[in-house]
């Protein structure tokens, strides 16, 4: 899975990719995108060793792509932003720091995406236009005419500043534009980049808008705490009266924002955790282990990880009748540890 970070020049865009991930970014690269994975925590892990002691623990990981910052003039932003469209998910990064204008870079960031987006589909039509010129089979004519009516909507939407959402077309004219890869289409999220000195991270809430969340963070100030211990980082904090945004905080918002979840598997051999899309369902899970799991399914065993953890092991949950075994149609949970039983 992979996360975009996009923002203009001086957001703060990068020093957010080497807290997440823990890599510099590369001057050397600093006109292409750059990439570098992120361990999604799970804060169950640290007593769920205790209980299994297993040999190999392995973190979901997402993988987050930086790019070229964008102009605030606006030149070159499509082809900029055209290396976000394999991405699955945006983050905005906008600093409020040093006399920027935060709403102002919200609307012209929607602005930039919508011209990218545009250009895409006008070019599109374009095309079809001239191949429906040519003389070309009946029925591939009516292809072409179904494409170019649903760029028209596509059109239309973004020409009016609403983007269509997916209940907004057949489920034939979804297949379709999904090829597209339009950015206007992927799940969105802000961090706003707050000031080092910033004490009230609570107040830039207000920019969160219905589907695009927003979490405030000192980037610039995490960076330099993470170079500190714990006790001289609490010290810190204290003296200078500063919160502090954890960076599992931050993941589990972007891994919410892009409508991804995990669920774990565990045992004296690995203790694991799984990505899977929200409200994914049992087979969704074992599918994303192994294909061949899923075409085999025949149950889920599954167990919550706050019961295990508990009641202190596998056999007291079972005792206490707290195991159950679900179908295909489960609807997966994040607490929940799984085993699949498959032929």
């Amino acid at each position: 899975m992979k996360i975009g970070l996009v923002g203009y020049k001086s957001s703060g865009k990068s020093s957010l990719f080497r807290w997440l991930t823990g890599q510099v970014a590369a001057p050397a690269l600093v006109h292409s995108s750059q990439s570098a994975t992120a361990l999604l925590p799970e804060p169950r892990f640290k007593k769920l060793i205790e209980i299994y002691n297993p040999k190999k623990i392995t973190h979901a990981t997402i993988e987050i792509v930086d790019t070229p910052g964008l102009s605030r003039d606006q030149q070159g932003n499509p082809a900029r932003l055209g290396q976000l469209r394999e991405t699955d998910a945006l983050i905005w990064v906008v600093p409020v720091f040093d006399g920027s204008d935060t709403l102002s870079e919200i609307g012209a960031f929607k602005a930039d995406v919508v011209i990218a987006d545009l250009e895409i589909v006008c070019n599109r039509m374009e095309k079809i236009q001239e191949q429906n010129r040519r003389p070309v089979p009946k029925s591939e004519h009516e292809r072409l005419d179904f494409e170019y009516e649903t760029l028209r909507l596509l059109q239309e939407g973004l020409e009016n500043g609403n983007p269509l959402r997916d209940d907004q077309l057949t489920p034939e004219q979804q297949k379709l534009t999904r090829g597209f890869r339009l950015l206007s289409g992927k799940p969105r999220m802000l961090i706003i980049n707050t000031a080092d000195d910033e004490v009230d991270l609570k107040q830039y809430s207000k920019y969160a808008e219905a589907d695009i969340p927003a979490i405030a963070v000192s980037v610039r100030l995490e960076l330099e705490l993470e170079q500190m211990n714990e006790q001289d980082k609490k010290a810190f904090l204290d003296e200078m009266q500063l919160p502090s945004t954890h960076k599992s905080f931050v993941l589990k918002s972007i891994l919410d924002a892009s409508g991804q979840m995990t669920f774990m598997t565990a045992g004296e051999k690995e203790l694991r955790t799984w990505l899977i899309p929200k409200n994914g369902t049992a087979i969704d899970a074992a599918a994303a282990i192994h294909t061949d799991m899923a075409k085999g399914f025949i149950r889920a065993e599954v167990m919550d990880a706050n019961d295990l953890i508990k009641l202190g092991n596998e056999r007291a949950v079972k005792a206490a009748n707290l195991v159950r075994r679900e179908s295909k149609d489960y609807i997966v949970k994040d607490s929940d540890i799984l085993l699949f039983h498959f032929s």
